[in-house]
């Protein structure tokens, strides 16, 4: 039978797939609306399934949240060229929905198939990435491009300052947030590193070891949060912003990246 344009728009307007395969369900289905939608579901499946074994290492990250709860969910394809597409991130946004308002077990019951239908839609392997979720007293979120988020909560203070800190992170990518999570192991290697360039220089050894100890404080200021200089104020470093702020403190932080 003669399958019509506005079939075939009616059909791409509700699934948001390509026109051809579109044409190709609805001449399958024998112009039957309902039946062409089952046939489209089904070849998602058989796409998402051809597909799965490519790697998916570009995507989006998304955050959904309010100034005590954030929800962090990661959504993998391939190409940057799909991570900004409308239909790949609208699917990304859905299922952040979801897992904020009914948690993320009852997503990932649903992400199967609405992942299938978007790799469907885009033409690339989709895969659910990371998802997480922090809570606190006030919760702050930065995402740089979709690509490098973190998530703050602190005890106090204010949403804008929770959300400078985790632009802070992101920009700055601390490996601690204090000088007591430095592992003894970490200190020993880098000591081992700077006496072995210091051994090559004619100073007195007085002169070295506090050549040794500037190196060492230096190199560690900037992996840990509380000692780093805030990034729009130089002047102070984080734990002095925090102390002003009203001695707030950094109950926890969360970083995702793709």
């Amino acid at each position: 039978m003669s399958i019509s344009i506005e079939q075939v728009k009616e059909l791409r307007d509700q699934t948001g797939v390509s026109i051809m395969q579109c044409k190709k369900a609805l001449e399958e289905a024998d112009g039957d609306f309902e039946k062409a939608l089952i046939v489209l579901k089904k070849k998602s499946g058989a796409a998402a399934a051809k597909k799965a074994d490519r790697d998916a290492q570009d995507g989006i990250i998304v955050i959904k949240g309010d100034d005590s709860r954030s929800l962090i969910l990661t959504l993998h394809c391939e190409t940057d060229f799909v991570a900004k597409n409308e239909d790949f991130q609208a699917l990304a946004n859905e299922l952040a929905d979801k897992a904020f308002a009914d948690g993320a077990e009852a997503m990932k019951e649903i992400s199967e198939e609405k992942i299938a239908e978007g790799i469907q839609k885009v033409g690339e392997n989709i895969q659910l990435g990371e998802v997480s979720e922090i809570t606190g007293t006030v919760v702050g979120a930065y995402n740089h491009n979709g690509k490098n988020t973190a998530v703050v909560a602190l005890s106090g203070g204010s949403a804008d300052l929770a959300k400078d800190i985790a632009m802070q992170i992101t920009a700055m990518r601390p490996a601690y947030m204090s000088e007591s999570e430095i592992p003894q192991e970490a200190k020993d290697k880098a000591q081992e590193l700077f006496e072995e360039e210091l051994a090559k220089e004619d100073k007195p050894e007085e002169m070295k070891a506090k050549i040794l100890e500037g190196k060492l404080n230096s190199y560690f200021k900037d992996q840990v949060l509380m000692s780093q200089s805030f990034i729009k104020d130089p002047s102070k470093t984080v734990t002095q912003l925090l102390k002003e702020a009203g001695d707030v403190t950094i109950e926890s932080y969360k970083v995702q990246s793709i």
